[in-house]
């Protein structure tokens, strides 16, 4: 038998002999996960064809001769034959392939196991079985257990009183601030407070009524002050000409036109925490991890606070 031969055949039989004892051999083995399967058989697989292409262009190297039609193209001196491609190149390419499309969508990774996909159906799970048992829960109950949510949830942002660690976030205790009210006449807002697309135009589309002109510096200095003072104080007039139409002479809101700014409740508590919220200290993001029953608490503790 030729050399390179027997040395190809001593060469695979040690590397399968040695992946056996690794593996098989082991404790535990391969514990019938389809991933260490997929994982030995490649190996295998590897091993076998290297071994091959190795012996197959060593002989060739050995005993080939150049023949065949040059082509016309050279590249400093150097030219190509016109090789028709190998027959066992083309099956193996085209054979990875329909492997590799097998792989990512029936073998792996597609169809694996995963501990977020694990994560997410024990959360799901959670969350039904949560809301089921606390799904009655109403008045001072809803309320300490929105203050439970709020200390897990809320209190890096917002301080354990609510307070908003001096303008690191909106304080909680008073429904809104002075530089938030101008912030949102200035720029419009479309924070979806009332749970859907409802946006308050931006300072370009407000009009006083009571001057039939655009809003000015001034008045939105005033209007600001008014509301951010608990909807008392000079700006009623600003207020009454350019805001009530919306959010209602005394500031709390109406149905599927504008949300309350004079006070919280659990509703607007509970779609901000649902969308999020842009406003002048900066962006706060939307709290997917609280499921309906969380956010309707947090929200019963927030209007509790600011009474």
């Amino acid at each position: 038998m030729n050399k390179l031969y027997l040395g190809g055949i001593i060469f695979t039989t040690l590397m399968l002999l040695f992946t056996y004892v690794a593996v098989f051999r082991s404790e535990g083995g391969l514990n019938g996960d389809i991933v260490n399967m997929l994982a030995i058989a490649g190996a295998v697989a590897l091993v076998i064809i290297t071994v091959f292409v190795v012996i197959k262009y060593v002989r060739q190297m050995q005993t080939d001769t150049a023949d065949g039609q040059l082509a016309d193209e050279k590249w400093d001196g150097i030219g190509e034959y016109l090789n028709e491609l190998p027959m066992g190149w083309a099956v193996m390419f085209f054979a990875l392939i329909v492997w590799g499309m097998w792989y990512f969508v029936i073998g792996y990774p597609v169809n694996a196991y995963s501990q977020i996909g694990e994560y997410n159906e024990d959360t799901k799970a959670h969350n039904s079985k949560f809301e089921a048992q606390y799904a009655s829960i109403t008045g001072d109950k809803l309320v300490e257990m929105g203050e439970s949510v709020f200390l897990a949830e809320c209190k890096v942002c917002h301080g354990l009183k609510a307070d908003g660690i001096n303008g690191k976030a909106a304080n909680l205790n008073k429904r809104i601030a002075t530089n938030s009210v101008k912030y949102a006449v200035e720029n419009g807002s479309n924070n979806k407070l009332l749970g859907v697309e409802m946006p308050m135009p931006d300072r370009n589309g407000l009009f006083n009524a009571n001057t039939s002109a655009l809003i000015t510096d001034a008045e939105i200095a005033a209007v600001s002050s008014f509301v951010a003072n608990g909807m008392k104080g000079a700006g009623s007039e600003v207020f009454a000409g350019v805001c009530a139409a919306c959010h209602g002479a005394d500031g709390k809101g109406m149905d599927s036109v504008a949300p309350s700014i004079a006070a919280f409740n659990p509703a607007l508590v509970a779609n901000v925490l649902a969308h999020g919220k842009k406003g002048a200290i900066g962006e706060m993001p939307k709290f997917d991890r609280l499921n309906a029953k969380q956010k309707e608490a947090v929200g019963a503790y927030i209007t509790n606070l600011s009474k």
